[in-house]
């Protein structure tokens, strides 16, 4: 069929019959993604996802809505607090229930088909695909700024080459899981690099007394709760990817242990990285020139490195490259699971027969992003995926909540304090609520829309199972051509 039906009643897959012992001979037989994602590569996906084009494009944004250097300092601390324990929720999730899709399979486990289905159909159409193509457009801006010095690069070329980033990401995670994750670790070091240059040329200056900037430093704060919940849109854009290893917890070693302990060490080191870059760009330019930098690093690497300028623009093309490849290698995970549990059509739950990766899900992610590089503007995505991710994110944390209250008997290895989703769940109510609040606009309207546009595919294809004997035909054809096979679930 080309909607997959589960087996399973259980809704936190506990007691599977995939797992049965008349089932064992059968499930031998199927593929299986491998478990090559070690400690290492865990922090490189978080931290190397994280650190993208956020920390080079988002800083003057940020002022611009709270109106001066302290408060946005504060902005960037709290979004780092925010991530950390967000993080630490999904290692608690992570750990009971230890299956890759990250919110997709917690709020199918714990609410059931419909808002899962919602979630798989919003996410893998429009919110992943939106990010992808903000950060490779981000990533094409910096790579051709160099060719075209003194003038703003034609949309042409800067589309033309966000294109061949997401074809060259594409052929990189359909070809082996390893190669991936070892491009990943490569760019991870360089942009960690990059930002560290960045750190200590704002120390030095600290040093040399240029602290102009933080004299009065709160004075002019905006107050509404719209600015404020905006800004957090925009600081947590940075630190988006917090919760990217959840989305192939399968694919872990020892995922109770590598889980929680990735976290720890990723999202504090990327938080301190990023309070120290802004303070480098606030020791370097004023807020007015900030606010008037069309591009922060490199207005600093202008003032700073001089003739070495250019390096600033590699490293952001390389930061930029490497945060693409961590979102493409997660969001293609989401198609996957969702298609293994009959959200998606059957095809995309498949792995290729030789190299092990789901090559389905990952072609179709990178036809949907290309299809979004059309259209759509940097800040608009941005404040466009905000809103929708922490719709879901506080879906998925009221489902902590409810298995920390309902169902504490449940196996865990790893259990955060109930304080910690808590405050988590009142941030992502405050991140939905406020700018509709504040400044209603009327795209939100029609993300909703969108996001409820999903009852039409719903019902029809997945509640009453109707599957067209000519969409069954075409997968038999895509699977010989694609050369790949149904997959079960590694998890336990």
């Amino acid at each position: 069929s080309t909607m997959r039906e589960r087996k399973t009643t259980d809704p936190l897959h506990l007691t599977d019959p995939l797992h049965s012992s008349t089932d064992l001979s059968e499930e031998k037989e199927k593929l299986r993604l491998k478990q090559e994602v070690g400690l290492i590569s865990s922090v490189s996906l978080i931290a190397g996802t994280m650190i993208g084009s956020g920390i080079f494009m988002s800083p003057e944004w940020v002022l611009h809505h709270m109106g001066n250097p302290a408060s946005s300092l504060l902005i960037w601390a709290a979004c780092g607090l925010l991530a950390m324990f967000g993080a630490l929720s999904y290692a608690e999730l992570g750990t009971i229930i230890k299956e890759s899709g990250g919110e997709y399979i917690y709020i199918l486990r714990i609410f059931g088909s419909f808002p899962a289905f919602l979630f798989a159909y919003t996410s893998v159409i429009l919110v992943r695909p939106a990010g992808l193509a903000a950060v490779c457009l981000s990533f094409a801006e910096y790579a051709i700024a160099p060719f075209y010095p003194g003038c703003s690069s034609p949309q042409v070329a800067v589309k033309s080459t966000a294109a061949a980033c997401i074809l060259i990401l594409t052929v990189i995670n359909c070809l082996n899981v390893r190669l991936a994750t070892s491009v990943m670790n490569i760019f991870t070091a360089a942009k960690l690099l990059a930002l560290l240059v960045i750190v200590v040329g704002g120390l030095v200056l600290l040093a040399k007394g240029q602290t102009q900037s933080f004299q009065n430093g709160f004075q002019g704060t905006t107050a509404g709760i719209g600015a404020v919940g905006v800004a957090f849109y925009q600081g947590l854009w940075s630190y988006d990817g917090w919760n990217n290893l959840n989305y192939v917890t399968e694919e872990l070693k020892k995922p109770e242990v590598t889980l929680p302990r990735a976290v720890m060490i990723a999202i504090p080191l990327v938080t301190c990285l990023y309070l120290l870059v802004n303070v480098s760009y606030l020791a370097v330019m004023t807020p007015s020139e900030l606010l008037s930098s069309g591009a922060v690093a490199v207005t600093w690497g202008d003032k700073v490195l001089g003739s070495w300028a250019w390096l600033i623009s590699l490293s952001v093309a390389l930061s930029t490259f490497g945060s693409s490849n961590g979102t493409f290698f997660s969001g293609g995970r989401v198609c996957y699971i969702a298609a293994r549990e009959g959200h998606m059509p059957d095809i995309l739950s498949m792995a290729h027969v030789r190299c092990l990766t789901p090559s389905p899900a990952l072609l179709f992610t990178s036809a949907m992003s290309l299809v979004m590089i059309i259209s759509g503007s940097f800040t608009s995505i941005v404040n466009f995926f905000s809103f929708v991710a922490w719709l879901f994110y506080g879906m998925t944390i009221s489902g902590l909540l409810y298995l920390k209250i309902k169902k504490p008997e449940l196996p865990r290895s790893y259990k955060v304090p109930i304080i910690i989703p808590i405050i988590v769940l009142m941030a992502a109510v405050y991140l939905v609520l406020a700018p509709i609040i504040d400044q209603p606009q009327i795209e939100i309207l029609y993300i909703v829309l969108f996001i409820f546009s999903g009852i039409i595919f719903y019902f029809p294809l997945v509640h009453f199972k109707y599957h067209p004997r000519f969409l069954q035909r075409i997968t038999l054809h895509l699977q010989l051509l694609l050369e790949v096979s149904p997959t079960t679930s590694d998890a336990n």
